[in-house]
């Protein structure tokens, strides 16, 4: 599907190779990626909602509680919790669903794949109707390894509209982060960045900045951004089981004399919270750190 915010990021990053992005993306899940599905213990979601904020999250379990059902369909024998920003979105869906991005990520081995389609819920399951599969390079990938399922139930979320100081610290000493971006009409996505710790600054208790570095030039978040400055982050607590959820807008900064003083920035891009949701055991895995990906700028 031809997307015009891409090829607008594209022609302005001076990439011309057409069919490139969503254009050139399969909609059916191959064998190889539904094995690498049922093996995964964490997948990342994003989704618009009601009111059209982006959020992000995620689910987790044991290795098979994400299935490929068939060559069209993603099965997740989980739902969004208590507390949770999606929590409840793809109950009672007509038809397909909601728009809805994933991301299966394997932090062991620096593999992720995507599938962006439609979700809604069926019985206890999530069911992801797929519209866009296909895998993702390693780069900005740090290395972490499954340890446990330590934490207790998830706790009572706080509710923020700017970020705490603690907060503040745990972003700036972040090597890892989610996206989640739509555009009407032409589905929801949701993606890693990852850099050295530091890589996103923290202006005062709204504004996030982080450089965007060499990457596919597919710019399907870009491109996303580019028609709908809506989005949404999400900042894992590998070791202590908390998330952080930001629902804000998001602009890409094209000067390059600004890029030029981040090492290894393109670009930069300037997020603005508007609500943050912070959760005890939203994420009830411990995960330890392995090493920082090679290609992570100093």
């Amino acid at each position: 599907m031809f997307h015009q915010g891409e090829h607008v990021v594209q022609r302005h990053a001076g990439v011309t190779a057409d069919g490139w992005g969503s254009a050139g993306v399969g909609t059916s899940i191959p064998p190889v990626a539904a094995e690498f599905l049922g093996l995964q213990r964490l997948v990342v979601l994003s989704a618009p909602d009601e009111t059209g904020a982006a959020w992000v999250t995620m689910l987790t379990g044991p290795p098979g509680f994400t299935t490929a059902a068939d060559d069209r369909t993603v099965a997740v024998d989980r739902l969004p919790g208590t507390g949770d920003p999606l929590e409840g979105l793809f109950d009672g869906l007509p038809g397909t669903g909601r728009q809805v991005g994933m991301l299966a990520i394997e932090p062991a081995t620096r593999r992720r794949m995507r599938v962006n389609g439609r979700g809604r819920r069926h019985g206890d399951r999530l069911l992801i109707h797929t519209e866009q599969v296909y895998s993702n390079c390693p780069k900005y990938l740090q290395t972490r390894t499954y340890v446990e399922d330590s934490f207790p139930a998830r706790g009572t979320a706080l509710v923020t509209e700017e970020l705490t100081a603690g907060q503040r610290r745990w972003i700036a000493a972040a090597d890892t982060f989610f996206v989640g971006t739509y555009a009407a009409g032409l589905g929801a996505d949701a993606s890693h960045r990852g850099g050295n710790p530091g890589f996103v600054t923290v202006t005062g208790g709204r504004r996030l900045t982080w450089p965007d570095y060499v990457g596919n030039s597919m710019y399907m978040t870009l491109g996303n951004l580019e028609l709908e400055p809506r989005c949404g982050l999400l900042f894992p607590d590998w070791e202590n089981g908390r998330t952080l959820h930001l629902t804000g807008r998001a602009r890409v900064d094209w000067d390059p004399d600004r890029a030029t003083a981040v090492p290894g920035a393109q670009r930069l891009v300037d997020f603005d919270v508007e609500r943050a949701v912070e959760i005890t055991g939203g994420l009830p895995q411990r995960w330890s750190f392995g090493g920082h990906s090679r290609f992570n700028p100093a």
